[in-house]
């Protein structure tokens, strides 16, 4: 009989983490081998393990997961690591792929999506939802066509200029984050990354460049 996958799970939320542990162990081909709260620990205990899967969440205390995802890349090569994570959000995507993540599944669809995404990652694959695949085929169109000098709106993507557009109404990073569900320091990631691709440098020249290119007068 082939030996189960053996996982590891890392989240701050200990209820979440039980959660998973049932459903997981329940799989006859499944097994949960060690869990941890926070990046450090889940860095040092992979390490020691070297497990197949990683189940690694974003938000933790210490060292979060973006931020453990190389280094557990660099020092236990042979695990698989899977975010699974609250944010549906392109550059959280975007940055995971890039530091080495296997998969990206988001929470709320673990229930019908999880075990697939463990078992596709496992064997070498990479897991996407359908939403985020569409992402990164826009992005890679995006990249693939040739925008004129005479159109800055081309070198910013969708999200950047929603954050734009929001600022030039006059609303409060705060109130963005609201309303684009995403915290105050993404907004403000944002922000600071559409003032450096337009080389702008306050929110009042923020505001000039959208009058001037007609995105108060579009629905976003």
């Amino acid at each position: 009989m082939r030996n189960p996958i053996r996982i590891f799970l890392a989240d701050d939320h200990a209820v979440l983490r039980a959660g998973l542990k049932s459903l997981l162990n329940a799989e006859a081909d499944m097994e949960v081998v060690g869990e941890a709260g926070d990046g450090n620990s889940c860095i040092e205990a992979v390490v020691a393990m070297k497990p197949d899967v990683v189940l690694l969440d974003v938000n933790m205390p210490d060292c979060n997961g973006l931020e453990a995802l190389p280094e557990i890349r660099r020092k236990a090569p042979d695990s698989r690591i899977l975010i699974l994570t609250m944010h549906d959000d392109a550059e959280y995507l975007r940055k995971a792929l890039a530091l080495g993540s296997a998969g990206y599944i988001l929470k709320q669809s673990a229930d019908t999506e999880l075990l697939s995404a463990i078992r596709t990652v496992y064997n070498g694959g990479v897991f996407l939802h359908p939403g985020h695949t569409r992402i990164l085929l826009e992005d890679a169109l995006r990249a693939s066509t040739p925008h004129p000098v005479d159109d800055p709106l081309g070198i910013l993507s969708d999200r950047e200029l929603e954050v734009l557009h929001k600022i030039a109404l006059g609303h409060t990073n705060k109130e963005i984050a609201e309303m684009l569900f995403l915290s105050v320091k993404t907004v403000e990631t944002y922000k600071a990354r559409v003032m450096q691709k337009l080389d702008l440098r306050t929110r009042a020249a923020l505001v000039r460049f959208a009058l001037k290119h007609g995105l108060l007068d579009e629905e976003r």
